[in-house]
């Protein structure tokens, strides 16, 4: 673990989302740590919307084999090296955090949580990246197949509203051009 105190416009401006991850494991003292400190994230009447579904270790395998029977329904029909191939985006990863959020009937609710969960979701990216971790943050199609929740813990009335993948990597991608402030504030009266 590489131990760093970047402050807050570095942590923000340098941050990168990581898709090729390098396969060193995370411990999960550092998740538990990244965690812990995440959950200082802005939230409604403090509701804390949250609860993750983790695996890093000893978990990770088999999660690896349900993942696989969403991302690659047909992988019985794969060669080794194309079953690899397809997996490596989801094989290379030291850890996972799945996050659970209530899915509130009251829409005023609802939007809230999502708000303050994607808060949380956003101080774990920042934490895990100040301590030399790469994150990313997914939402593919099959986190809400019933087959797939079951097995997760996901009760009725919840949403995973987010995978999150993290690791440790070779490389940093290239930042991405962002908009400036000019383009998309509008002045009010203006």
């Amino acid at each position: 673990m590489k131990e760093q105190s970047l402050t807050v416009i570095e942590a923000i401006t340098q941050r990168r989302s990581i898709k090729m991850f390098n396969g060193q494991p995370i411990d999960r003292e550092d998740l538990m740590s990244i965690i812990d400190d995440a959950v200082w994230a802005p939230n409604h009447g403090n509701r804390q919307p949250w609860r993750l579904v983790v695996a890093c270790d000893s978990e990770l395998e088999p999660l690896k084999d349900l993942i696989r029977e969403f991302a690659v329904p047909n992988w019985k029909e794969l060669s080794e090296d194309e079953l690899q191939s397809k997996m490596s985006k989801f094989s290379l990863p030291g850890a996972y955090a799945f996050v659970v959020i209530p899915e509130d009937a009251r829409q005023k609710e609802r939007l809230e949580d999502f708000a303050a969960a994607s808060c949380f979701i956003q101080n774990m990216q920042l934490l895990a990246w100040d301590k030399g971790i790469g994150a990313c943050w997914k939402t593919p199609a099959w986190l809400d197949n019933p087959k797939f929740r079951e097995p997760m813990g996901v009760k009725i009335g919840e949403r995973i509203i987010g995978m999150l993948q993290f690791g440790y990597y070779d490389l940093v991608p290239k930042e991405k051009p962002r908009k400036s402030a000019s383009e998309i504030v509008t002045i009010f009266g203006e």
